[in-house]
């Protein structure tokens, strides 16, 4: 199996149907699998699945357990030599499949790799070449954790080489709206960290996938449009919750010390030791 896609979905049917047909159409030629985890949608979403996607596998939860162990549940019956987690919000482009296997193919060294992201009025999201927002980019420094982010220049943001919109370069984070990641690092990294709920999953992994001497890389020559349902309700008491609580839990983990990752298995990157510059 060269491909396992896998979405989670809470509540946005009319969304998930879009989601899935064009990441479907993306598909197409390519050897793959596709799984959706319903976290206890209470909407019509599981009998739309069911008639309208014979073929998707359906992991239906009976309440929302949160996006990481979710994606966890459905990593763990992956076979594909990538994985591509998306989220359901999302329109990925008729060539975008396609074109980032082929960079994956060709870079041996990239671990994991996101893509030039747009909004439904066609601009540009400036979360698309460091992963994350400027909220999160202010915390890290506020925290001292900055200099583990140095491709995001969140130390330097002066500097005249930084990634442009169309330029391909390694980047930090890759943002959850799509994480294309190949298996051989999630096995090295490890999975989901399932204390983050909905935010700062995908910036913990990303981290952790750098500590195993594989690249995250970004790769504008392709897009997905991004409609953004998580960051609507930002002034709500359960965004504040979620998305501040998630920055606590990143900063107990890494502010006074780097994980352990297993090193073992990976003789073309970094066999002992891994510094993040």
């Amino acid at each position: 199996m060269k491909l396992s896609v896998i979405l989670v979905n809470y509540n946005t049917c009319d969304m998930l149907r879009v989601a899935l047909n064009s990441v479907v159409r993306a598909a197409l030629g390519i050897d793959h699998e596709v799984f959706v985890v319903d976290n206890g949608s209470t909407d019509k979403s599981l009998a739309m699945l069911q008639d309208e996607f014979h073929t998707v596998n359906i992991i239906a939860n009976d309440k929302n357990n949160g996006i990481a162990k979710a994606y966890n549940q459905a990593l763990k019956l992956t076979t594909g030599e990538y994985v591509l987690m998306v989220s359901a919000d999302t329109i990925t482009g008729k060539k975008t499949i396609e074109k980032t296997l082929e960079f994956m193919d060709m870079h041996l060294d990239a671990g994991g790799l996101g893509v030039r992201m747009i909004t439904p009025d066609g601009s540009f999201l400036k979360e698309s070449k460091h992963g994350f927002t400027q909220a999160w980019g202010i915390f890290f420094k506020l925290i001292g954790l900055a200099k583990y982010f140095s491709k995001s220049r969140l130390t330097d943001v002066q500097r005249k080489d930084w990634v442009e919109e169309f330029q391909t370069s390694e980047t930090d984070v890759l943002n959850g709206a799509f994480m294309l990641y190949r298996k051989e690092a999630l096995n090295h990294a490890g999975e989901l960290d399932e204390r983050f709920h909905v935010y700062g999953y995908d910036i913990d992994l990303s981290y952790r996938v750098r500590l195993t001497g594989f690249k995250n890389y970004y790769f504008p020559k392709t897009y997905i449009i991004n409609f953004n349902t998580r960051g609507r309700a930002k002034f709500s008491l359960a965004y504040i919750k979620e998305f501040y609580g998630a920055m606590i839990i990143f900063a107990s983990k890494y502010l006074f010390k780097v994980p352990e990752i297993k090193m073992e298995g990976l003789p073309h990157l970094y066999p002992s030791t891994y510094e993040v510059k």
